[in-house]
Parts: structure tokens; sequence; C-alpha cells
């Protein structure tokens, strides 16, 4: 890591992938510390970018590394400014995809973006928040079409001017699939253009993105620039690995924990990520000092996994999953008042197993029920259960059991 990285305070430093320019000290374009003290000095607050297109209606953990660290900008003082890709958001972000993505709708993408405030805090208390929607000053929120939608034709060529074919093909998802054959929309050319307008309309002091994202960040700093702005720092930030310590955090690859999630299903899934991924997640998804973590790796793995769910979650509960966890694992009745209940009213008995699991939503259909069973990942309170087509006669057997779907999911029964 850079010095000049290492130079920033401790809060900031953390976890940092990239950041750029890394200039000389003192030059306020080219030293982001030096920026961050004039600010402080000037009581003027710098303006801390995070795009993002609500293409989803859920986040995970991987995403919430981002939104960590413009939290910590917040409680330094520093202005947050959220920006909503609503506009953007029905291009695509091209990055990191083989083909074009499929352009949503104008609702699509508002419920998306409406259920992403939510789970970021909105309406929520201010401790348990994951930004801080409270103190005055401390928080923006834009929805990009706000500018981009008045922008004319002259606007788009004048934009579209400020780079070049090669630059573009240069960005290596593009790279890979001109030179694969698989076919570019040019509507895709526009959207690291837009996003890049979006930092000189909100002129930004900082922009936060993943570090997939430093084609497109460096492009507002160039937009910047050529609409007379100081331009941008980048600060990325690492693409969080998911629980198969493999690919990145997908929901789509089905390795994700969502930030929602109840305190034991989140924490039995994060206590047996692979050894290779804990301390990223000790230093990207908490504040646990690093230098004092214990050297045994089940011992590691445990107290990254009651970190990360205490952040969420809060110390009490947190701790009641992870003894729930360890009474669910060891087959014990007592102490599981933590485990997350489900409906059994709707039902109609007689029912055959595998459609129980896909009606209960615990798999997300009857041919996955199917194979959960005949794979053996299916237990009733600690029972492993092996016929798909084994019958239910009526609910009394059920209520108050608990039903395991491999090592991660836990639900109690109930009416």
């Amino acid at each position: 890591m850079s010095d000049k990285i290492t130079s920033l305070p401790s809060w900031l430093e953390r976890g940092i992938a990239d950041l750029f320019p890394l200039g000389g000290i003192g030059d306020l374009d080219q030293d982001l510390a030096t920026r961050l003290d004039v600010g402080v000095k000037n009581q003027k607050p710098l303006r801390i970018k995070l795009g993002i297109d609500p293409t989803s209606n859920s986040i995970h953990l991987g995403h919430s590394i981002l939104f960590r660290k413009l939290r910590a900008f917040q409680d330094a003082g520093h202005i947050a400014v959220l920006i909503i890709g609503d506009f953007t958001a029905r291009i695509g972000d091209p990055t990191g995809k083989s083909i074009t993505r499929v352009q949503l709708t104008a609702d699509e993408v508002e419920n998306n973006a409406e259920t992403y405030l939510n789970q970021l805090g909105l309406g929520q208390p201010l401790e348990k928040a994951l930004l801080d929607f409270e103190t005055p000053g401390r928080l923006e929120i834009h929805r990009n079409s706000e500018w981009l939608k008045d922008l004319d034709l002259s606007n788009v060529i004048e934009l579209l001017g400020k780079s070049t074919v090669g630059q573009m093909l240069a960005k290596e998802d593009f790279a890979t699939r001109y030179s694969s054959g698989n076919p570019i929309s040019l509507h895709e050319f526009l959207y690291p253009l837009l996003q890049g307008y979006d930092s000189v309309a909100i002129k930004a002091d900082v922009e936060l993105g993943g570090t997939d994202q430093k084609f497109n960040v460096a492009m507002g700093r160039d937009l910047q620039r050529h609409f007379h702005q100081r331009p941008q720092f980048g600060l990325l930030l690492p693409i969080l690995t998911g629980l198969d310590g493999v690919q990145k955090m997908s929901k789509t690859l089905g390795n994700t924990v969502g930030i929602d999630e109840d305190p034991i299903s989140m924490y039995s899934k994060l206590e047996k990520v692979p050894d290779n991924v804990v301390r990223s997640y000790l230093t990207l998804l908490t504040d646990v000092e690093l230098g004092t973590l214990p050297s045994n790796p089940r011992e590691l793995q445990k107290l990254m996994a009651l970190a990360v769910t205490e952040t969420r979650h809060g110390t009490l509960a947190a701790k009641a999953a992870q003894d729930d966890a360890a009474a669910l694992v060891s087959g014990s009745q007592d102490d599981q008042a933590g485990v997350p209940e489900i409906s059994i009213s709707k039902i109609k008995f007689p029912v055959k197993a595998f459609y129980l699991l896909s009606a209960l939503g615990l798999c997300v259909s009857s041919s996955e029920a199917r194979r959960q069973i005949q794979g053996g990942a299916i237990r009733i309170d600690g029972k492993r259960l092996t016929d798909p087509n084994f019958e239910f006669i009526n609910s009394t057997n059920l209520l108050g059991k608990v039903v395991q779907l491999g090592k991660k999911t836990f639900r109690r029964l109930t009416n």
C-alpha cells in the first residue's frame, strides 16, 4: 500500500484498494489528506459522491462496504451525496457484463430505489442505519434524472466529444466483448459519460466506487475538468468475495448475505465462510482491531461472524444468534428463541415434503426442494428428511419444530 494512502486518517485508510490521484502533499488537486485538512479548517466539508443504480431490490453485505465508508465520511463531518441512478439504471452499467443489460422501466427502478433507501436506514434509529439520515447537513439524496432528463442533443454530443472510441474500447469489459464478437450497443457508451456528468452536477470532491468502477470514476474527473471544476478524488474499495470464497458476492451466484437477514441466518452463514476470506470480511465489514486477532482459524471465523452480525443487529442479538446456532447444530432444543418463525397456516394438509418446502419459500421451486431432500440437506428437529414424497397428514406434528436447510438456514414452524 502506498505511503500516501497510509498517511490518511485510520477511519478512511482502512480497506482502501486504490486512491487516485496520489500527488504531492499540500496540493489540493493531488493529495486527499490536504483537501480534507483544508475543508475542516475552513469549515467546508467535502462532498462525497456514491452513485447506486437500483437494478435489483435488495442490498447484500458486498454492497454495504461502500455505504460503510460513506457513513465514516458522514461521521467525520462530511456530506454524503447519494445519487440514485434512476436515469442511468434504465441504461444499465455495462461493467462486468458480457452482454447488454436488459433495460428497466421507470416504475421498476423507482420501486427498487425505495426499497434500497429503506434498507439503508431511512426511518430507522441512527445506531441501526447504514447511513446517517438524521443529522442535518450530512446527507443529500438525488435522482440523476434531475439533471440528465433535461440534456438535449447538443449536450449529449458535447459529452460524447469528451471521449473516443479507443478510450471506450480500452475499458476491460468492452474490450473483452469486442474481441469475442459480442455486440456492444451504442447507448452503453453513454453510461460512463452520464455517470461522470453526475460528478459535475453535484460538484463532488470524492467519488466512492468498487475497484471495477475506476474507468467510470476517472471519467467524472475528466468531465469536471472540462466544466472548469476541481477534479474529484477516486477512492476505490475491494469487491467482496462471496460465501463460496471464490467468486464475488452476487445474488445471481447465490453466495450472498442480505443486510436485512435475521441474526441467526446471518451468523450461521458467516461462521462457515472459507478461511481465505475471513480477514477481508473483518477488514471491510467491521471495525474490529486487526492487530489482536486469534490465531485459531475456527475462533477467527466465529469472531468475524459475531462482529459482522453485531454491526447489523447489535451486540445482544448477535450473541443470542451465536448461542442459538450452536444449540441448533448440536441438536439441542434449548434456547432457540432466536430462530425465525414461518407460518404454515396457509398450507393445505395433507402435503408432501417437497411441496411444503416450496410453498414456504425455503426452496425456490418444487424441483429444487426434491434435490435438497434427496441430497440430505433438510432436517426437521435434527432428523434428516430423505423422502421428497413423505406426506405430512396435518400440522400437529410440525408445529414448533425447526426446519433446517443445509447448515445456514433455520425456521421454526408456527400457526
